[in-house]
Parts: C-alpha cells; sequence; structure tokens
C-alpha cells in the first residue's frame, strides 16, 4: 500500500527519490556543490525558490547558476544587500541610493554627501570581502506592516517608510544579517559568502558596481564607458527630483494630490519640450541635414516619436518624408540563417544595403527614385513611391539598423543626424531598490501585443530573450556619439499601465514557465496606485502602447 506522507522529487534529471519528511532545497546538493556555491537558486516545479525552501510534495527540481536571468536577480539583489550592509557598517550616519546606470552596472551614490573617491571605494571593498569571508547566513523574518514601519524609521529609512502605505500586502518579508535589517524585494542567496564575483569601478562622483550577468554567460561584462546614455540618466533624476517623481512613493502622491490630468500634462510637457529642442536643432543646419536616422530598443516608442518629430519639423516649413527600412529586406531564399537555423531577420545582413544607399545618394542629390515596397506574404521586394526630393526635405529613417555605420555606409557623415530613443530615467522603489527600465519596456510590449496582436503575456515573455540579445548585438553599441537622445520615459506611465498589465500578467497560469516572470512585474506594478487613461492625450507616446493613438492610421 501507498504511503500518501511520501514524496518523490527529481533533482537535476537524476532520476526520483522518495522521501519522508520535508528538505530544504540546499540539502540535496551535494557537499561539493555547497562548498562550491555555484547554485543561487532553483526551479521547484518551474517555479523559482531560493535555496532555503522547503519541498514536501513531488517536484522536479532543477539548480540554477548565474547563467540563468532568475538566478542573476537574487544574486544582484543580494549583492546590493551586502553593499548597502557594508556601507552602513563604515558610515552608520550617510545614506545611499542604487541606480541602474551604463554597462549594465549598479551606480552607488551618498545622498547629499561627497563625491565617491579612492579611499571610499577602497574602504566599501574591504568591508565587503570581510563580510563575504564570513559568510554570514541572511535570515528571513516575516513582520507586519507596522512593525516593519518602526523598524525603518529608527534605522532613518523614511524613503521605506514612505513605500509601505502603499503595500498590499499586511506583512513584510525583511532579511536580518548580523544586526542589519533591509529588504531589497527579491528572495535571497543563503548567505554572504556566495557574493564573491562582482567589480567596483570609481566613476566619479558615484561607484559603479558590476555584477555578473546571465546573458554573457555568467560573466561580468567589460565595463564600457557612455557618457551620453550617462548623461542623459543624470538629467533625467535631476528633473524627477524637481518635479517629485524619483521614487515610486512621489510618484503615487503626485497621483493622490494633483488632478490626473495635470501630472499627465506635466510629464507630456516635457516630451514636447524635448521635440521642441529637437526641432531647433535640425532646423539650425537644415541646409545640411538630408538624413534623419530614428533608432532605439524594443517599446521605445520608435513610431509615434518619428510622427510626432515629423509634426515639429513640419510647424517649421520643413517637409519631411518617412523611409522604413522594412521595406529593404532581401528576398525571403536570401535571408541569413541563425544559430538555430531560423531566418534571422534582425540581422543587418538581411537588408540589401547596396540598394538602401544608393536610393539614399540618388534621393539627396535631387534624382527620382522608386522606392521598393516589401511584401511579408511575397517574401520579397515589390515596387512602392516614387519620389524626388524638394528643398528643405530630409529623409527620417526609423529602424532597428538606423543608426548601423554598415546601413548607410555611402552617405556622407555631415548630412546624417543621428537620434537615439529609449526610456531612460532612476526610479526606485525606495533608494536600495531601483527599478528596471528593461522591465518597464517589457511591460509596455506586453499591453502593446495584447492591445494589437491579440497576444497573450506568456506568448511576449517567450520571445523577450531574443529581443534583448538582439538589442545587445544591433542597438545599445550605437547609442553613443549621436546627434541627440530623446528620452521617452513618462512618469506617469507605470499606474496607468499597471491597469492594463496586471490582469494580463495574472491570467498567466501556474504551471507556465514564464509565472515567475509574471511574479517579479506583479512584484513591482502592485505598488502603484491605478491611474485611468481618460486624459492621455491621442498624440501621446502612452497611445502607441495602450491604444487611441491619433497616429494609428500612419
Amino acid at each position: 500500500m501507498e504511503n500518501k506522507n511520501t514524496f518523490t522529487l527529481n533533482v537535476n534529471g537524476t532520476g526520483k527519490k522518495t522521501y519522508s519528511k520535508k528538505v530544504k532545497l540546499i540539502d540535496l546538493l551535494s557537499q561539493e556543490e555547497r562548498d562550491e556555491k555555484r547554485f543561487f537558486c532553483a526551479k521547484v516545479n518551474d517555479h523559482v525558490r531560493d535555496l532555503s525552501y522547503e519541498v514536501a510534495y513531488d517536484a522536479t527540481i532543477t539548480f540554477l547558476d548565474l547563467n540563468n536571468f532568475a538566478a542573476m536577480k537574487i544574486y544582484e539583489a543580494s549583492l546590493r544587500y551586502l553593499v548597502a550592509m557594508a556601507f552602513h557598517n563604515i558610515w552608520p550616519d550617510k545614506r545611499l541610493r542604487f541606480s541602474y546606470t551604463m554597462s549594465r552596472s549598479i551606480s552607488i551614490n551618498v545622498i547629499g554627501g561627497p563625491a565617491a573617491n579612492t579611499s571610499m571605494l577602497i574602504r566599501l571593498k574591504h568591508e565587503m570581502e570581510r563580510l563575504v569571508a564570513l559568510d554570514l547566513p541572511f535570515v528571513r523574518k516575516v513582520v507586519p506592516n507596522a512593525e516593519a514601519a518602526k523598524i525603518y524609521e529608527e534605522r532613518g529609512y523614511a524613503d521605506k517608510v514612505d513605500l509601505i502605505q502603499y503595500r498590499p500586502e499586511k506583512t513584510v518579508h525583511l532579511y536580518e544579517c548580523e544586526d542589519y535589517v533591509n529588504y531589497m524585494y527579491s528572495r535571497m542567496v543563503p548567505s554572504t559568502g556566495y557574493l564573491t564575483n562582482y567589480n567596483l569601478i570609481l566613476y566619479s562622483p558615484s561607484i559603479m558596481l558590476q555584477y555578473p550577468r546571465s546573458e554573457c554567460g555568467g560573466a561580468i561584462p567589460e565595463f564600457q564607458d557612455a557618457p551620453t546614455y550617462g548623461r542623459t540618466l543624470r538629467e533625467s533624476h535631476e528633473w524627477a527630483k524637481i518635479v517629485g517623481v524619483d521614487t515610486v512613493a512621489h510618484i503615487n502622491r503626485e497621483v493622490e494630490t494633483k488632478r490626473t490630468a495635470e501630472f499627465i500634462n506635466i510629464c507630456e510637457a516635457r516630451h514636447n519640450r524635448q521635440l521642441t529642442e529637437l526641432g531647433q536643432l535640425i532646423e539650425d543646419d537644415i541646409d545640411n541635414i538630408k538624413l534623419i536616422c530614428i533608432a532605439g530598443p524594443s517599446s521605445s516608442g520608435k513610431t509615434t516619436f518619428a510622427n510626432r518629430l515629423r509634426i515639429e519639423l513640419l510647424s517649421r516649413g520643413i517637409k519631411p518624408i518617412r523611409i522604413s527600412t522594412d521595406d529593404y529586406y532581401k528576398s525571403i531564399e536570401q535571408i541569413p540563417l541563425d544559430e538555430e537555423g531560423k531566418k534571422d531577420f534582425e540581422t543587418i545582413e538581411a537588408n540589401d544595403i547596396e540598394l538602401f544607399n544608393q536610393n539614399m545618394l540618388d534621393l539627396i542629390s535631387g534624382k527620382e527614385v522608386d522606392l521598393p515596397k516589401y511584401s511579408f506574404g511575397a517574401g520579397h521586394m515589390e515596387k512602392g513611391r516614387t519620389i524626388k526630393l524638394g528643398k528643405d526635405q530630409p529623409i527620417i529613417v526609423e529602424g532597428i539598423h538606423a543608426l548601423n555605420p554598415l546601413l548607410t555606409a555611402d552617405i556622407p557623415a555631415d548630412v546624417k543626424f543621428k537620434i537615439f530613443i529609449s526610456p531612460q530615467a532612476q526610479i526606485n522603489l525606495d533608494n536600495h531598490n531601483p527599478l528596471s527600465l528593461t522591465d518597464l519596456r517589457l511591460i509596455r510590449r506586453i499591453v502593446r501585443d495584447s492591445q494589437f496582436r491579440n497576444s497573450p503575456a506568456d506568448e511576449t515573455l517567450s520571445m523577450w530573450a531574443s529581443v534583448r540579445n538582439g538589442e545587445f548585438k544591433w542597438i545599445y553599441k550605437f547609442q553613443e556619439g549621436t546627434d541627440y537622445v530623446f528620452n521617452s520615459f513618462l512618469p506617469y506611465e507605470l499606474p496607468l499601465m499597471k491597469t492594463y498589465a496586471q490582469p494580463l500578467l495574472a491570467a498567466i497560469p501556474p504551471e507556465s514557465p514564464y509565472f515567475g516572470d509574471a511574479e517579479r512585474l506583479l512584484r513591482m506594478l502592485k505598488f502603484f496606485i491605478d491611474m485611468p487613461e481618460e486624459w492621455v492625450p491621442s498624440n501621446s507616446l502612452m497611445r502607441e502602447f495602450i491604444g487611441g493613438s491619433c497616429y494609428k492610421d500612419s
């Protein structure tokens, strides 16, 4: 007769073993694996769990290293905890703020304090190394919200106290290490001894924290300076502080204390100002500018931006024409294959670069040109518009490769105006927990795919890793050296998008391999107050994702 008190576990595909009492995940590892500390969490029936999780039911268990995105996120959150603890131990009266920044790094900044220097970096590093060597356990405890608020108050964490009021749950999961307490809105590694792999780099006025990345095979990517990107982030943060929208609690307060229309208009005014500034730059050099190249990562709002830029230029007597690089795809049989043997439409080699350059050169030279129109049904180019440029009539080119020099190799550099567009901001849950702008774009795409492609959220999530790989390969490396960076972030968008994204993510079933991603995004969205779309303008970049755009037929 079967013993109902037993359960079976299949660990890392080694076969089933029967157990009669609950077991911690970490205890399923061999002593050698525990000593190596190369696994940071595990999937239990496709649900990500920390290594202290106890199993008492039939399950398939796969331990995850830093090649896995979920493991990387847990490592990164734990590393932020370590830095905050070390910083507190050295400078208990100072406060720090983390921000995601250039080169896939985290910026460590002293709030209202001095700029970082070599001495500060050395002291911080030595204290982190000391804590890692002690291999101190992270102990989770669950406390009521009121008790958590009292703990935060005693430690001077006013930013964390502010956020608790928007927490829908009645309890908070805190992590204690020695006498230090903090919460990173994430599962954690078992102890400080797991956090051996990181770099600290002085980048005044900050210290940059580098950590292993799953897309780099668990290695730390080489630091690449990106001053244009860094400057845009700083400007965005300064504006957010001035307006009072640099944290989730502050954004919620704007929603609560101001009329929705006023908050939306404040945010939209910043986009309007950028467009005016951009229009002036182009007008001032219109005698030379013939090609306006626009590129950015997925869900940056490129389509709406290109339409609004066109209107801005029309208001100045400049009459641009738009050309899509999608019309220059090679015939289907000529499209290169990717590593999996599938047609790779993202590689620049999928485009007829020679024809594109010839068409652009002919147009710039004043010739009449028959443009192609790509038929995705037929899998080849067909005849499109016949056009000839007039005076003050630049070409707007939008596409994944628009900033890649190879696409416009034959076009003189002095006639090109290059624009990079992306949502760029430094918004935090609290000072120790920055929000990921990659997740913001992912939420935008989930909502857009549902609205316009009838695609469920898990389908969008299934493609996201491939999309991200393409961005690193074809887009980000060309953002430096552009003539203008358009920041497409709108501080009101997360309260707005919550109303659309939350039910889509909640519909992903627990058995889905993307349930963990949905949980992570829902954990972020739950802190925002809902905002209705009523006062979002029809020309807003947000309309590209939620619908109702006046450019829908453009």
